[in-house]
């Protein structure tokens, strides 16, 4: 089944964003580049934001933020009301986090995984159902979370 996919990166993740782009084309999915447009230095926080709003507008939509390591922007994208961004580092990571996260949003790092993995994650977060059940429940409690400053 077709996907759609909306993909950002930061300067430190703009080298795979063409190849990425190929990829997931050649799997049959739609993507649209939401930025940058070159490796010139910019600030994650602003495509984290920019990739969370397309995707929370385009329902059924995916994902995918990169940055150096995947961290500062899966941080970033989280911080959306309705984002469940997960930073994954394997194919097993990304399909857990379908199953039982059901999220929205595939991050990774550039400097970290090389593009087969990045190809295997790509391939099973577009292709691994939310297993619903108790999951649902705790994505729930995820998305009803508000926490303050102290631990309650």
């Amino acid at each position: 089944m077709m996907k759609k996919f909306y993909i950002a990166t930061d300067h430190a993740g703009y080298a795979l964003k063409a190849y990425i782009k190929e990829y997931v084309t050649s799997l049959g999915h739609d993507i649209v580049d939401l930025g940058p447009d070159s490796a010139d230095r910019v600030d994650y926080p602003d495509y984290a934001k920019k990739c969370a709003h397309a995707v929370l507008a385009d329902k059924g939509s995916f994902g995918i933020l990169i940055c150096g390591t995947g961290i500062g922007i899966s941080i970033a994208a989280n911080k959306v009301a309705g984002i469940r961004a997960a930073l994954c580092h394997d194919h097993y990571t990304a399909k857990l986090t379908r199953q039982h996260n059901d999220a929205n949003i595939l991050c990774f790092g550039e400097r970290v995984v090389g593009k087969g993995v990045i190809e295997e994650m790509i391939e099973v977060f577009a292709n691994t159902e939310f297993e619903g059940g108790r999951h649902a429940e705790r994505v729930a409690k995820i998305e009803g979370c508000a926490f303050g400053s102290e631990l309650e």
